[in-house]
């Protein structure tokens, strides 16, 4: 829960100071870590499974709004409108996203993979 927490306000702080950041991190941060906070949703929400099913769910939940952005009908763009309808949903599709989601979930479950191990020697 904690990492979900620090993930969500190291993604606000990447849009609110993107200015004084590197464009190329400017530009890939938000998305970047937006797929590292859904890794971690699905890591704390199944804690109980292993790491490769909370990797499928993330690329399964990530490519799916993803590519939900390319529905776009009223009401759902009424949503999208809302602050946290663009956080969530996102407002429309780039292909480049995908490849930041895959590099955001793979990055942290290297993390996690890395960590489980390192606990597993201090035992």
């Amino acid at each position: 829960m904690i990492a979900i927490i620090i993930t969500i306000l190291l993604g606000l702080a990447s849009r609110k100071y993107s200015h004084q950041l590197l464009l190329f991190v400017a530009q890939n941060a938000g998305d970047i870590l937006w797929a590292m906070m859904v890794y971690f949703g699905f890591r704390f929400l199944l804690v109980r499974q292993n790491l490769l099913t909370a990797v499928l769910l993330s690329f399964l939940f990530s490519y799916g709004i993803e590519f939900s952005q390319l529905y776009q009908e009223d009401w759902i763009n009424q949503v999208r409108g809302t602050l946290f309808g663009a956080l969530i949903l996102g407002k429309g599709f780039l292909a480049v996203d995908l490849i930041r989601y895959t590099t955001g979930i793979m990055i942290v479950a290297i993390l996690d993979k890395v960590a489980v191990y390192l606990l597993t020697l201090r035992r």
